[in-house]
């Protein structure tokens, strides 16, 4: 380690509490929400209306404490084992694919077992392959910028952590795994035509896969018209829709929903947007829309501080986080109010969902680690100017 990583660590450690306040307040109306959308079928199911909340309170705690360990890993080690990263991604897609390691809940197959918790692989593979990427596009930059072998290379990584998250199948993480990766790819100066032309490539092949496969066209075909079938294929889009109407302006007001009483499948997962439209109203819809429009541009004004800083592989990262966590909330948001397919995913820091919360709350130890970083590194500048004055 040089004589300035040295110095830095010796820096008290800065907080970015633009970030810190922004998924404080997400976590919050994640909690009010899940307890909102889960009480009637836990008290159903569980014999215990908190019984979700609970959960979700020691995940959200545990969490924390992850993104606090995270703060304290300097960010050049993950580029310095992102290989080693890359692997275990790899590794965690096979694994879930073998009978009697990954367990298979409503058909899919995506989740691993350890002791008696599952755990949701995808949600972390994707992650390491997006480290793995910003790394690429540090080391390999000349190659990317000018060769179409140099762009080549990380999307063929990308296609094979992409099917095997199809075999699973997860087709909402695939996709939101490739456009996160093409946008880094792109961003980090991979030329234009070729990334026109691979992205091209893979929507096609991403069509083909869902006219050819007759459980996803079904779906698609009920998203597009769900009312058609509204107690089959259309029922969860439907009951979603009809949730979001209610709602109107402001809400027919908090815990009063209706489609939440076992009218909503997974109301307190991937539909808790939906409860939230219908109790809060287009207001709270704004305010919740803006909180994650906010930390996302939060994310991309500290990868700009680290490219500004020289800092490469920090700004791709914090880039990349910024990207997924928009993906990841348009599609979310998307599904809920009928203009995108149904596909699992949550909506970051406010679904009930364990792996999702702990992933996402450690990447956001990453990032609050980056933003020290910079802030140490400009700290660092200054000092050794005024030095120099003197």
């Amino acid at each position: 380690m040089s004589y300035g990583l040295r110095a830095r660590e010796r820096m008290p450690f800065a907080w970015d509490t633009v970030t810190l306040g922004l998924t404080a307040a997400l976590l919050l109306v994640g909690l009010v929400m899940v307890t909102s959308a889960s009480m009637s079928i836990a008290a159903r199911d569980m014999g215990d209306p908190f019984y979700f909340l609970e959960r979700q309170f020691i995940f959200t705690m545990a969490g924390l404490l992850f993104a606090f360990g995270m703060t304290r890993v300097p960010v050049h080690l993950w580029d310095k084992y992102s290989m080693v990263l890359l692997m275990l991604a790899l590794l965690l897609l096979t694994l879930v694919l073998i009978p009697g390691l990954g367990a298979r809940v409503n058909g899919a197959r995506r989740w691993l077992r350890i002791g008696v918790l599952n755990f949701q692989v995808s949600e972390l593979a994707k992650v390491l392959v997006l480290t793995w990427v910003c790394s690429y596009c540090v080391r390999k930059r000349e190659e990317l910028e000018s060769t179409l072998p140099g762009l080549v290379k990380p999307v063929g990584l990308l296609a094979v952590s992409g099917l095997l998250l199809l075999i699973e199948p997860d087709f909402g993480a695939a996709t939101v795994l490739f456009a996160t990766g093409f946008a880094v790819l792109f961003v980090a100066g991979a030329r234009l035509r070729y990334v026109a032309l691979l992205v091209f490539a893979a929507a096609l092949a991403f069509v083909l896969l869902a006219l050819t496969s007759p459980y996803r066209l079904k779906r698609l075909m009920a998203f597009l018209h769900p009312f058609d079938d509204p107690f089959n294929g259309g029922f969860q889009l439907t009951q979603s829709l009809i949730a979001i109407g209610r709602g109107s302006w402001f809400g027919v007001g908090l815990g009063s929903s209706i489609q939440k009483l076992f009218y909503l499948p997974e109301a307190h997962t991937d539909f808790v947007f939906a409860v939230l439209a219908e109790e809060l109203g287009l207001v709270g819809v704004i305010g919740v829309i803006a909180l994650f429009v906010a930390l996302v541009w939060r994310a991309f004004h500290i990868s700009r501080m680290a490219a500004n800083a020289g800092m490469r592989f920090q700004a791709y990262l914090a880039m990349a986080f910024g990207i997924w966590l928009g993906l990841q909330a348009i599609v979310n948001i998307g599904v809920n109010m009928g203009v995108l397919p149904t596909k699992g995913l949550t909506l970051p820091l406010l679904s009930y969902g364990r792996s999702s919360l702990l992933v996402s709350l450690a990447w956001l130890g990453v990032l609050l680690r980056i933003y020290h970083e910079v802030k140490c590194s400009s700290r660092s500048a200054v000092t050794r100017i005024q030095g120099g004055v003197r």
